[in-house]
């Protein structure tokens, strides 16, 4: 269902951001969610009418505003100064230097960042950068070990920062994952690695697809709907641009 931004003007009035409304054959109901960043995606069945999909929005009109606005309050949050990794249960303290942008790990859980004084935005950056190595660093193995336990194998890995997408595989073998994982529970990352992999046996959602997932992980219909929860858990500052 696409829909023109001048439509979207006259179809949904004083909406608090842009909408993304997907086309989905598989769902039988409208839903909407509220990404970070402020991104709100409207999931349609298939031959819904722009008529339909105004009403449901105007019903969620307050609700979408409110998360919005969260998200929107989040952005101008104080720097951390602890970083909590659910993914791996590790704790990382933040120390904030003057300097040229970059971060080192002095210590052990010791996370420095250096930036350009009153310049929280480049600290920004480099924390998101950080991430992208701490996914690297402390994820990777455990891909390959579940890769291994399950026999579905890959070539490469990729680490993104999507804002609306937790992972993908690609035809030449590569997984794309997001760094935004970091801040899941352990058995909702295991989940994700399991439905990626998956799909290097069938390239789609299909019943052969949900049953390899289910013969790796019986409990993906919750850790499925956890991980459709877990942009909450994602801090406002990982979605920082990484250049200027």
């Amino acid at each position: 269902m696409a829909v023109s931004a001048s439509e979207q003007g006259e179809l949904f009035p004083r909406m608090p951001a842009p909408i993304d409304i997907r086309e989905n054959a598989r769902v039988r109901r409208l839903t909407v969610r509220v990404y970070p960043g402020g991104q709100v995606r409207v999931t349609v069945p298939k031959g819904t009418s722009p008529v339909t999909v105004q009403s449901f929005l105007t019903r969620h009109r307050d609700w979408i505003a409110r998360k919005v606005e969260q998200f929107s309050v989040a952005e101008d949050g104080e720097l951390p100064v602890s970083i909590e990794l659910p993914s791996t249960g590790d704790t990382f303290v933040v120390h904030y230097r003057a300097g040229r942008a970059g971060f080192r790990l002095p210590a052990d859980r010791v996370l420095e960042v250096r930036h350009t004084p009153d310049h929280p935005e480049e600290a920004r950056r480099v924390l998101a950068i950080w991430a992208m190595a701490e996914a690297e660093r402390s994820l990777e193995p455990w891909l390959a070990a579940v890769s291994a336990e399950t026999g579905l194998t890959y070539r490469t890995v990729q680490w993104r920062r999507q804002r609306t997408r937790w992972g993908s595989y690609s035809r030449s073998g590569t997984l794309s994952l997001n760094v935004a994982v970091l801040f899941q529970p352990p058995e909702v990352v295991r989940y994700l690695f399991i439905h990626e992999l998956s799909h290097t046996r069938h390239m789609n959602h299909s019943a052969k697809f949900w049953s390899l997932v289910e013969s790796h992980e019986p409990d993906y219909r919750t850790l499925d709907r956890q991980l459709t929860d877990g942009w909450r858990l994602v801090p406002s500052w990982l979605n920082t641009r990484l250049t200027p």
